[in-house]
């Protein structure tokens, strides 16, 4: 069962929408104790990346998280989280990966946020366990996680490329939104839900 952590800087109700058409049971996270009552915990995540984090830290979950060893998935926010530091708000994150989240260069041609669809190329990774290479994800985001291919298991490009998935042991970051995915994103969250 999957707990998200309920924080107050989520978009929360989309990705309930698609765990109900997948039949994949949830429940809110609050409290230390609740995070024990899960087996695969999701860090939502929309807006700003340091206003994110304070509101995580309020709710004295920081360190309760980064000591799981339970399947752990930031999405979006969620995932620019669990960096080391973001660019955005010049703010550090939870540290449980040694990476940083930077702001699109405006200089290269592009328009900031990126939105929309874009492919990704993931690698042999479970999470992306029948998902077709170049499968295409929805993207809404400013900040962008630096490329390392230590812990990359998916990449997107935009203007330069970037890390669209990243794994460190047990913990998993998407910088796209599998909810609104369509069958890629589904398959996605339903690969997560059977981690073990």
């Amino acid at each position: 069962m999957i707990g998200i952590v309920n924080y107050g800087a989520g978009n929360i109700f989309s990705l309930t929408s698609a765990l109900d058409r997948l039949n994949i049971p949830y429940g809110m996270v609050n409290t230390e104790e609740e995070l024990q009552a899960y087996s695969h915990i999701i860090i939502p995540g929309v807006g700003h990346a340091g206003t994110a984090m304070k509101k995580l830290e309020d709710t004295g979950l920081v360190e309760a998280i980064k000591a799981l060893t339970k399947p752990v998935l930031g999405i979006c926010v969620g995932m620019q989280l669990i960096t080391a530091h973001s660019e955005e708000g010049d703010a550090d994150m939870m540290k449980i990966f040694p990476l940083k989240t930077k702001l699109f260069d405006k200089d290269k041609g592009i328009k900031i946020p990126h939105m929309g669809w874009n492919n990704i190329s993931h690698k042999n990774n479970l999470l992306f366990e029948g998902v077709e290479n170049e499968a295409q994800f929805y993207f809404v985001h400013s900040y962008f996680i630096e490329y390392n291919p230590t812990f990359d298991i998916a990449t997107a490009n935009y203007g330069m490329p970037f890390s669209a998935a990243i794994q460190k042991d047990n913990f998993y970051g998407v910088q796209f939104h599998p909810e609104k995915s369509g069958a890629a994103g589904e398959r996605l969250l339903k690969n997560f839900s059977n981690l073990r």
